[in-house]
């Protein structure tokens, strides 16, 4: 079950709402902090998409966990009172949890931190200008909150394996634990995250036989940020991820706080997304321009595979029985090489895009020396514009060369209509996000 239903339903914990059960609204937010060693911390995250073993050696609090003994408010929810930043109530829970991980993490006040901060939460009455307001006034200040010892988490151990009826979770600690369940259960499911097959089990309500969670290998969250290139372990987080690349490729960063919020990113991962394999999935892109590897394991053997070789069709990959994403391999960009990614939806924050591009381009001399451009939202799966590539690789590096890049790109995809984009913006959109390309780049 999920954890939302498991506060609401069993513990009778219903502060805690259930807005859109897919990680948009932030009504069902909670703060968690996970068991292990190193500094620890609460991170906000969404309750209905996290699966309930997930938690197992946390330390959960949910807004009825964060008055004092006495019954005094937290100086977060002292500060909405004050600033009136609540109206009909629903969204407030998740609000004050959101804004007690952005006070914990003792953040500056400024409004780039405190939009970042709140834009995993939706208000339909209030309007967001209180509740920014509130933000500012707890921003940097001391958390008001020592109910918990986090220290006592580093020495948890956890159980690692639950059952109920014909169900099974099992939370490996190790690789080696890992590469006997999946000999055993070799069509176990493989949970990283959860912000995609968390909607299995929130939204449609199917029942998983077998399912491993990689959240607790130590050797799979591992990053290691070496000269060639940057290497993500299949279990790093997005929020874990994200210092790394804002020091490598910006761009990439910058693309990371738009994919989803804070709730989002606390427990998403890359490997989850690159798995999933969707056609707008919005990493693969931006991993395919890059060159990346993905390093897979079995018991049998390890392999490399380019990201691009990885997606074989729609939400179909290159993962045999056994395997697992060990580790994303990402080369740093080369002398005189430059990286952008360009999303385009609907809304800025948190939602699917309808076209997103990547490009990853080297000129010398006024000229195009070298050119990878892939594109998401085009066809049934991520897949580098060849025809474009050709086109511009030799050619100077102008806005002319650009004008017919339309019908260049139009040999490249054929997009489909659907209720994000029309087929013909795709092409338009695409086409012109080169124009940009050339202007930035130059």
């Amino acid at each position: 079950m999920t954890v939302l239903d498991y506060l609401r339903g069993v513990r009778r914990l219903t502060g805690t709402k259930e807005g859109c059960a897919e990680g948009d609204c932030g009504a069902c937010a909670i703060a968690v902090a996970q068991p292990g060693a190193g500094e620890q911390h609460y991170q906000a995250v969404n309750s209905c998409l996290m699966m309930l073993p997930q938690l197992d050696g946390a330390s959960v609090l949910t807004v009825e966990g964060l008055a004092g003994k006495d019954g005094a408010l937290h100086p977060v929810q002292q500060a909405l009172v004050e600033t009136d930043g609540t109206q009909c109530g629903f969204c407030t829970p998740g609000f004050v949890m959101a804004m007690f991980a952005f006070q914990q993490a003792g953040e500056k006040a400024s409004d780039d931190a405190i939009h970042e901060a709140l834009a995993g939460n939706l208000c339909r009455c209030t309007g967001y200008r209180p509740i920014v307001d509130a933000c500012r006034k707890i921003a940097g200040k001391p958390a008001g909150f020592a109910n918990v010892d986090l220290d006592a988490l580093k020495q948890t151990k956890l159980d690692g394996e639950y059952s109920s009826e014909k169900e099974r979770f099992f939370t490996p600690q190790n690789v080696e634990t890992l590469l006997l369940v999946l000999r055993w259960l070799p069509d176990a499911v493989l949970l990283g995250g959860g912000t995609d097959l968390g909607l299995l089990v929130s939204k449609e309500r199917k029942r998983l036989p077998a399912v491993i969670w990689t959240g607790q290998i130590r050797e799979l969250k591992e990053i290691r940020d070496e000269p060639g290139a940057l290497q993500l372990g299949g279990a790093v987080t997005y929020t874990e991820a994200l210092p790394y690349l804002d020091k490598a490729f910006p761009s990439f960063g910058a693309l990371v706080r738009r994919i989803g919020s804070r709730q989002i990113r606390n427990l998403g991962t890359i490997a989850g997304n690159i798995a999933t394999a969707s056609p707008i999935g919005d990493t693969l892109p931006c991993l395919i321009a890059l060159e990346a590897k993905i390093a897979l394991r079995s018991e049998k053997a390890s392999r490399e595979i380019p990201v691009e070789e990885f997606i074989t069709g729609y939400r179909k990959i290159a993962l045999n029985k056994g395997e697992f994403i060990a580790s994303i391999l990402i080369p740093r960009l080369g002398a005189g090489q430059q990286f952008f990614v360009y999303k385009l939806s609907k809304r800025f924050d948190q939602d699917i895009s309808a076209v997103i591009a990547a490009f990853r381009v080297e000129i010398a001399g006024g000229r195009v020396k070298k050119l990878r451009a892939a594109y998401g939202g085009m066809a049934a799966t991520p897949k580098r514009a060849a025809a474009v590539e050709a086109a511009l690789t030799g050619k100077p590096w102008t806005q002319e060369t650009l004008s017919n890049i339309d019908a260049v790109l139009a040999e490249d995809f054929t997009p489909m209509d659907d209720q994000r984009a029309s087929a013909k913006y795709r092409l338009r959109a695409g086409a012109n996000l080169l124009r940009r390309l050339q202007m930035e780049a130059s």
